[in-house]
């Protein structure tokens, strides 16, 4: 694979990063914001209709049970993690995208911090989801790892 290609799959990957992180962002402060009472009125709303063909879905009683035994501490915290890792990752994207140097081995060292505690989280509840997003972050890190490496050895390769 030629350096072109791979840097278009940096590029796409760390906007789809980007925009996992506006989604976190947007999360976060909805958290802050929304009620729980109207937040378990939303999810009653969005699962009723596939409770109603499979009273045993999985996914939808997930959601359900999670919204209904959401304290506000619990709400607090969310709210705060979600906008925190997300504006940390929207602002380390910025600069991934400016090629600003500072940033690769920061976003490296924020990604090694951020599985860490996705797989600290995993311990506790065996989610695919935080695999899932563990291995999109390790794949991240291989191409920021690249493409730093690649900058450092060509400053003006790129354009």
């Amino acid at each position: 694979m030629n350096e072109r290609s791979i840097h278009r799959i940096f590029e796409i990957s760390v906007v789809l990063k980007g925009v996992h992180a506006l989604v976190e962002c947007l999360s976060g402060l909805a958290l802050y914001f929304v009620p729980s009472a109207a937040i378990i009125h939303w999810v009653g709303i969005l699962t009723q209709h596939e409770l109603r063909e499979d009273p045993h879905d999985v996914i939808a009683n997930y959601l359900l049970s999670a919204a209904q035994h959401l304290s506000v501490s619990a709400q607090s915290f969310y709210a705060f993690y979600l906008l925190s890792h997300g504006l940390v990752k929207v602002l380390l994207v910025a600069a991934l995208l400016r090629e600003k140097l500072w940033a690769y081995p920061s976003s490296l060292a924020v990604l090694a911090a951020f599985i860490a505690y996705q797989l600290y989280r995993y311990s506790h509840t065996h989610s695919p989801a935080l695999i899932a997003l563990t291995a999109f972050d390790i794949f991240i890190i291989v191409l920021v790892w690249h493409e730093w490496r690649f900058l450092r050895a060509h400053p003006r390769a790129k354009g």
